[in-house]
């Protein structure tokens, strides 16, 4: 059965043990990685993996020995409690083993966990999760948390009484980082918090808060499509301190304005555009670039992307003798310059 992204929140963290498996996929790694850690530790403790009630089998092992989850399904533990069968990276390739597997589980056996990467719709490993009466399966996609998962990974680090500005703070760092680094500052935020009844405030969230290279990045990238050239110099010094290189500042570049330039030559205007973006862009930041969007012409913006194509080749020449961070910092003045026309 198909697991809706609001119940998954809630699944994750309170699993149905008598279910015969749940399947996780998505395009991001880190996303699903940390949802089925989630909910392993849920089905079998922390102490399940040191009990050996966990076994793991990567979807290229499970190719070469298609018995092997059956095997895992069947396997009885030296300890008591429940037990997982997690396969890791499943392609339609373990398809039939997982299939067999899932015709062959009986209630007692080890609950199937599975994690792939992206999955259409006729494949043949979501079709067999989503149609059996027994089984879960869920996208996870590249959308910033929820209210409801930020409150859950609170309360799962002991931090209960939060302030609402501080609440606000950090749902806007969910939807600034990745989820590895948001799991990391609630960590880091219970640490500064232990022994400390006070509530949570901004402050608290702030000091816990990485001081992150894609912030900085995030910031070269705006001022530039802002048409703002006076504030280019002193980001791209700091950038340049913290060891990014020129190459990477026009990828990221490019990223963004290819993003600009969708949304301002989409038919619909650069609302609907954005509204079509493919992961969604959410928040402050899809304000923020549908600003952008709209200040620039889709023939200005073709401009800008032969520029960073351009510049993009000449880092990359092996003849090159003029210092790399001069031509991208001359670049993004230019662009900034042709923002303001």
């Amino acid at each position: 059965m198909k697991l809706s992204i609001r119940d998954s929140a809630r699944y994750f963290t309170n699993p149905d043990p008598k279910r015969a498996g749940l399947l996780i996929y998505g395009p991001d790694a880190m996303r699903t990685a940390l949802k089925r850690q989630e909910v392993i530790e849920a089905l079998i403790g922390p102490k399940g993996e040191e009990e050996m009630r966990l076994t793991r089998i990567s979807g290229a092992d499970l190719r070469k020995d298609p018995a092997r989850l059956n095997d895992a399904i069947k396997e009885i533990s030296f300890f008591p409690g429940p037990r997982v069968a997690f396969v890791e990276d499943a392609t339609d390739a373990a398809a039939a083993s997982i299939l067999t597997a899932l015709e062959d589980w009986a209630p007692g056996d080890a609950q199937i966990i599975v994690t792939a990467g992206q999955l259409k719709a006729t494949s043949k490993i979501r079709k067999a999760f989503e149609s059996h009466t027994n089984t879960y399966a869920v996208g996870i996609y590249n959308n910033p948390p929820s209210r409801e998962e930020i409150e859950a990974d609170l309360t799962r680090s002991g931090l209960k009484n939060i302030e609402r500005e501080a609440m606000t703070d950090l749902n806007n760092l969910a939807r600034e980082l990745d989820p590895g680094d948001f799991r990391q500052t609630i960590e880091k935020l219970a640490l500064y918090k232990l022994n400390d009844d006070l509530p949570v405030t901004s402050k608290d969230v702030q000091a816990s808060a990485p001081t992150s290279t894609e912030a900085a990045l995030d910031d070269i990238l705006n001022i530039v499509a802002e048409g703002r050239p006076e504030s280019i110099a002193p980001v791209l010094r700091k950038l340049e301190a913290q060891g990014v290189n020129p190459v990477s500042l026009i990828i990221s570049a490019t990223r963004h304005f290819r993003t600009l330039y969708t949304a301002a030559s989409d038919p619909g205007g650069a609302t609907a555009g954005i509204s079509r973006m493919r992961p969604p862009i959410f928040g402050p930041r899809r304000d923020r670039m549908l600003r952008q969007a709209q200040s620039w012409s889709a023939p200005r913006l073709e401009q800008a992307l032969t520029g960073l194509t351009d510049t993009d080749l000449q880092l990359r020449s092996a003849g090159q003798r003029v210092p790399e961070m001069a031509l991208v910092e001359r670049l993004f003045l230019r662009l900034a310059m042709l923002g303001r026309r």
